[in-house]
């Protein structure tokens, strides 16, 4: 056999050399002519201004619970959030979005790998005489595929909309959490103040008990005025543990968002009367957009799913792939002496012909959850414009409503007095005494509630606002 001359080597190695610079060129003008991808935005036509009148025009912070201007309510939101569950679980959602980032990341990268192993065989046929063989060898593979179409750049898009829609999670679980705690302790304050009222009215119907019954002691009363004023009492008093079991139910709710066991938490405060109420501006409905974490996740889950779409159509398209590979190999047994060196070189072209339609399907279904999210966006701004309305319209009603109460509790405190006096002094039955206890024991109870109403309206708003988060 002729052996070939050292010209025709160098004539072989060259033809070769360029033809794979003219094919890594190609490949490399191919991939920076990614389709790039399409952003959906969807038309969404937002209101001028509030329908709802704003208190105020003061910008609200992340710190707003400040405001209430509350030593405690303070220390419970900071321990929140430094040791409820429900933010460290969304937190390490933070943490694998990161690392999906970085692992989609890693497929623009060409992969190397390294093998090596060394052996020996022995052979013994029938007739001839024993052989044995040894070898040693290591090779050096690397391999990468050209992004012709963005399909690998579009992955990485999309892990990353998807760690921007996981850290917008985390603020809103973060708002959730501070609101959340802000109302249990309300709550809790509320009970303690409703609890203080139940036991005043019940010593009120026992002071007027002990009226009737004197009354009837001297003739002057029935034993069915007795009757009545006896129900009364045990009414009120019927009135107080259901009370007292929901302010401890209402702690235990307050210990889990704390991440705290339910018996290590203990409320110091005892009413409202040491809260302020702080008032804030809704600022214009344009700028709930970016205020608001959820709406914001919306957007981010929406720009992952353009990647998907764009990631769909490449694969479609033909794939390229590089790969090379170097070795060297000896006939000796854990030993490279007098190696045989090998040097691979490869490019590779590969189109789908037929699927039967699974990636033309994978398309469609990308575009149909595309589509899916646009109007879950939609749905979620019309959503929390409406949440922003409700509550200016409860901050603007329950702010009258308890100014209205305020003037029947106090009318209330005199209609009893008069009806007592006049019970007492004979010149009306028992009947008016009771009406007047009635209608004061109610007042007195649905004032403490429209106060707690006036705070979780002020919750409500913070919380429809993104609580103070922007961008």
């Amino acid at each position: 056999m002729t052996r070939s001359s050292p010209m025709n080597s160098l004539f072989r190695l060259t033809w070769r050399s360029t033809a794979l610079r003219a094919c890594l060129v190609g490949a490399l003008a191919l991939s920076g002519c990614a389709t790039p991808i399409e952003r959906t935005r969807p038309a969404i036509e937002l209101p001028a201004t509030w329908t709802e009148a704003s208190p105020t025009s003061d910008t609200l912070q992340r710190d707003w619970w400040r405001g209430f201007r509350s030593a405690e309510l303070d220390g419970l939101i900071n321990a929140a959030q430094s040791s409820s569950p429900t933010l460290a679980i969304a937190g390490e959602r933070v943490q694998q979005a990161e690392i999906l980032v970085r692992s989609a990341g890693a497929t623009l990268f060409p992969s190397v790998g390294i093998a090596g192993g060394s052996g020996a065989q022995r052979s013994d046929p029938s007739g001839a005489s024993a052989r044995t063989s040894k070898s040693t060898n290591v090779s050096l593979g690397v391999s990468y595929e050209v992004d012709l179409w963005g399909r690998l750049t579009a992955g990485v898009q999309g892990a990353e909309s998807s760690l921007a829609a996981s850290r917008y999670d985390l603020e809103s679980a973060r708002l959730s959490l501070t609101t959340g705690v802000a109302n249990a302790y309300f709550q809790v304050l509320a009970l303690r103040m409703r609890l203080v009222i139940a036991r005043e009215n019940l010593a009120i119907a026992e002071r007027v008990f002990r009226i009737v019954d004197a009354r009837y002691r001297n003739g002057a009363a029935s034993a069915l005025d007795v009757s009545r004023q006896r129900i009364t009492v045990m009414t009120q008093r019927a009135t107080i543990e259901p009370l007292e079991v929901q302010e401890r139910q209402t702690v235990s709710a307050l210990a889990v968002l704390l991440g705290r066991t339910p018996q290590t938490v203990q409320v110091a405060s005892r009413s409202f009367d040491d809260l302020a109420l702080p008032e804030v501006g809704a600022a214009l409905p344009s700028e709930l957009l970016v205020r608001r974490p959820d709406l914001a996740s919306a957007e981010a889950q929406l720009a992952g799913a353009d990647a998907d779409v764009a990631a769909a159509r490449a694969a479609l398209l033909p794939s390229l792939s590089l790969s090379a590979s170097a070795g060297v190999a000896s006939a000796s047994l854990l030993s490279l002496a007098n190696p045989a060196t090998t040097l691979g070189l490869t490019a590779s072209l590969a189109q789908t012909l037929f699927d039967g339609g699974r990636l033309r399907n994978q398309v469609a279904l990308g575009e149909s959850a595309r589509r899916q999210l646009v109007e879950s966006y939609r749905a979620a701004i019309y959503t929390a414009l409406k949440e922003v309305e409700d509550a200016l319209g409860n901050a603007v009603r329950h702010r009258g409503q308890e100014q209205s109460q305020l003037a029947i509790r106090d009318e209330a405190q005199r209609s009893l007095r008069l009806a007592e006096l006049r019970y007492r002094e004979g010149a009306d039955d028992l009947t008016s005494v009771l009406d007047a206890q009635r209608t004061l024991f109610s007042s007195l109870d649905q004032l403490a509630q429209l106060r707690l109403a006036r705070l979780t309206a002020a919750l409500d708003l913070y919380k429809a606002l993104g609580g103070g988060w922007s961008v």
